[in-house]
């Protein structure tokens, strides 16, 4: 079951930029048929891997810490395709983006992928997180 401190049809419906940590360039892998569903409805999605340098027809980044200003200043949420033990570096680099930027405005774990350390370094910040909950199929329940 999703653990959130805001609503995940309130993210999907309101935030259009996301940073993917962990995009695959598989396609047999959700970390690349999620975001690939959420491009085709209309998200801008930034892959984040560090052995890509393109996913999706998209510039791939090494870490969400070293986005480019202009990418960073933009990025809305944060979508963590990585295991559970790694959510606390994220949920710190996410913290840091945010003192620099302002943003990100919601941290987001995948299905399967939540952390309770992750969770108190993002409450800490005061940024909002889903984890434990899939965006594509919290978009189809709403686009039904």
């Amino acid at each position: 079951m999703a653990s959130a401190t805001t609503s995940p049809r309130e993210v999907v419906g309101k935030y259009r930029t996301i940073a993917v940590v962990g995009a695959s360039k598989n396609p047999g892998k959700d970390a690349y048929s999620v975001p690939l569903y959420l491009k085709g409805h209309g998200y801008r999605i930034v892959p984040i891997n560090p052995s890509a340098n393109h996913i999706m027809d998209e510039k791939a980044y090494p870490s969400l810490s070293q986005l480019p200003e202009e990418i960073a200043s933009g990025v809305e949420v944060v979508l963590a395709f990585r295991p559970s033990e790694e959510l606390p570096d994220l949920a710190r680099q996410a913290v840091e983006v945010k003192r620099k930027y302002g943003r990100p405005f919601v941290f987001w774990a995948q299905l399967g992928i939540e952390n309770d350390e992750a969770k108190r370094i993002l409450d800490g910040a005061g940024i909002p997180y889903v984890m434990n909950a899939c965006m594509r199929t919290v978009n189809s329940t709403m686009t039904m």
